[in-house]
């Protein structure tokens, strides 16, 4: 009897200590997976420069496994505050890695305030990525404090007032007060602001020329009322005018047309010019037929970049090549070397019978694998075709890949969802990497179901290339059933994902569109009810067959209400239906699909179609095997009346 209540004990005992044992594994696993949740809100509470609260969080999580980013989110809040022995510490620590980088970002941001010029001059040179415009313009005003003739460097620096901050103003208030800025250069900064909608900045600037900071809000805020009165008296009233004169077109370009006229004679030459460019790029945003003749009245004037490109893109929805190639040549020379200008160059020297000088236009961008490389190769004779492929990565390279401490980090955010920590950490460590390094890190991704980063590390490759990761397919079952049955061409489709969410399953946009065919909630729900699936529910929208099967049946919708026109469809499915069937109802006569989508007024759609259709090539090229043509799947546009659908 008491060997077995000793028995019973033992037993009684084991089971507690097993138990106990369990329920320490799984706190452990429930604390593992707090840590994680802290350290978001850690993140949280450094965005929200809430240093007392980073502080706190941050010393719940000694041993995380990122430790440099509970140590960068502690420090960002009280950067302004924090010692330079505090700040020289992490960035000693943490030496080589990306967020050492970002740490010294931040740094050389509240140096610039402070003008600590000797400090920020010793950071600056170790500033890798180099790529915040406010840095650049403090740089720029340290090495004005020293006496350094820094104009033309600024001027070609200062041409995106939506990145200035106070750095780039303070840098325009300085250059003034050094003697370097003109009075016109004051009025070139003061109209590209204004141009962007900026009043706040556009009244800043244009204060330097001693204009009335009243005024400026008028014109900015009530341009028919201002612009009705006429120019005034003196150069800071002229200028104010020549602003009222640009808003108000952006209303009504015809209004503020009649208007310039009316008032023309009490204006120099330059000043029309000037006032018509205005006029005829906010025209050219709507794609208006007056806008040809508006920039006709604009000749020999400095426009802004976004202007430059408007002259060109206006001449070529009307054929005049011979516009089209003065336009070109008027740019800078850094927007003359983009690939769209070094193509649409080529077209207007070969419209000319010039046709070896176009051929070497062509040439230098036909090897680039992009849309206006793929066109220019057709211009060459020469159909699209893959590459061939390059020897995979072996064993020793993959194993490099899965070693790399920042590539390894990056999918811990990923796992978190931490996506701008993750993309930053994985671009940091492609910044050092040869091409076979990048096919492994490419193929790393791959295997970690990690999509977008395999297409976005193969696409850097420029000698060797695998089009599987560049250009990939999953899924293809249910896209090849769903496609299939609608008639639709696979290609393109894949050419949409890869341009929508580069095959983020989960993806959601900042205006809420979701999944890899990124449909927008009213959309997804409208499709579902178009094709009887009454059991839909918005939750549904992320799995892979649903979003597939909505995606394509919208797309093959949209499709047929454009004529089948490809290039038409991918701009309704990014900006909705109505506005494509508005934009070529403007067309003066049939163009061809890339004449239409270069002039396509939205930025993000006029990029989207091209990548597109671009993409679609190229899958339709590994698909079939065999060469294509850009240029033929983007046929011609042709203007239609425009007719409301009911499509959202």
């Amino acid at each position: 009897m008491k060997s077995s209540k000793k028995w019973i004990a033992a037993a009684i005992f084991a089971a507690g200590a097993l138990a106990v044992s369990v329920s320490t594994a799984q706190a452990a696993r429930r604390v593992a997976a707090s840590d994680d949740d802290i350290f978001q809100s850690l993140r949280d509470a450094a965005r929200r420069d809430d240093a007392g609260r980073a502080a706190d969080l941050a010393g719940q999580l000694p041993d995380y496994a990122i430790p440099s980013y509970v140590d960068y989110y502690r420090l960002k809040p009280r950067i302004r505050d924090a010692s330079d022995a505090e700040v020289r510490d992490f960035l000693a620590r943490y030496q080589g890695q990306a967020i050492a980088d970002r740490l010294r970002n931040d740094w050389l941001l509240e140096l610039g305030k402070r003008a600590d010029w000797v400090t920020f001059d010793e950071q600056y040179p170790l500033f890798v990525l180099d790529d915040d415009t406010q840095v650049k313009c403090y740089g720029l005003q340290s090495r004005l404090a020293r006496g350094i003739k820094i104009a033309d460097e600024a001027r070609a620096l200062l041409v995106s007032p939506k990145e200035y901050g106070t750095a780039c103003q303070g840098l325009i208030a300085a250059l003034v007060s050094s003697g370097q800025f003109s009075e016109d250069d004051v009025w070139v900064q003061a109209r590209l602001a204004a141009e962007a909608g900026l009043g706040g900045v556009t009244r800043r600037i244009a204060a330097l020329a001693d204009a009335e900071p009243s005024r400026i809000d008028q014109a900015m805020d009530k341009p028919l009322i201002f612009a009705g009165k006429g120019p005034g008296k003196g150069r800071a009233a002229h200028e104010t005018y020549l602003i009222a004169l640009g808003r108000l077109a952006k209303l009504n370009s015809e209004k503020a047309a009649a208007t310039l006229e009316r008032d023309s004679d009490r204006l120099s030459a330059a000043e029309q010019a000037q006032a018509w460019a205005q006029i005829a790029l906010q025209a050219s945003y709507k794609l208006a037929p007056e806008a040809r003749d508006y920039w006709s009245k604009a000749a020999g004037i400095p426009l802004s970049p976004d202007a430059y490109q408007w002259r060109v893109r206006i001449a070529l929805r009307a054929g005049d090549w011979q516009a089209v190639k003065a336009g070109i040549d008027a740019m800078p020379a850094d927007l003359r070397r983009d690939p769209t200008w070094i193509y649409w160059l080529g077209r207007a020297l070969q419209a000319a019978g010039k046709n070896e000088e176009a051929r070497q236009q062509y040439r230098l961008i036909a090897d680039q694998i992009h849309f206006y490389g793929q066109l220019a190769n057709e211009e060459l004779g020469r159909k699209i075709t893959i590459p061939q492929a390059a020897v995979p990565p072996t064993a020793a390279e993959l194993a490099a890949a899965s070693g790399n401490a920042g590539l390894r980090r990056s999918l811990k955010f990923f796992a978190m969802n931490m996506r701008f920590e993750g993309i930053r950490e994985w671009n940091w460590e492609l910044r050092k990497m040869s091409e076979r390094e990048l096919l492994a890190a490419a193929e790393f991704a791959r295997q970690n179901n990690v999509l977008d980063r395999m297409v976005n590390t193969s696409d850097r490759t420029r000698t060797e290339y695998d089009f599987t990761q560049r250009y990939p397919s999953p899924f293809r079952d249910v896209m090849l059933a769903s496609t299939s049955a609608l008639g639709l061409d696979m290609a393109w489709v894949y050419g949409l994902i890869r341009q929508e969410s580069r095959f983020i399953m989960n993806a959601r946009s900042h205006v809420g569109a979701s999944g890899l065919m990124q449909l927008m909630p009213a959309t997804a729900r409208f499709v579902a009810r178009k094709i009887g699936m009454s059991d839909y529910d918005h939750g549904q929208v992320n799995d892979i067959n649903t979003n597939i099967q909505l995606g394509t049946n919208y797309l093959n919708m949209v499709l047929k209400d454009l004529d089948g026109s490809q290039a038409l469809a991918s701009a309704a499915y990014n900006a909705g239906p109505g506005r494509p069937r508005a934009w070529r109802s403007t067309l003066p006569r049939a163009v061809e699909g890339a004449v239409f989508a270069e002039s396509i007024p939205f930025t993000e759609t006029r990029g989207y179609v091209k990548n597109v259709l671009s993409n679609a090539t190229y899958y339709a090229a590994l698909f079939d095997g065999k060469p294509q043509s850009l240029k033929a799947r983007l046929g011609m546009v042709g203007p239609r009346a425009y007719v409301q659908s009911d499509l959202p």
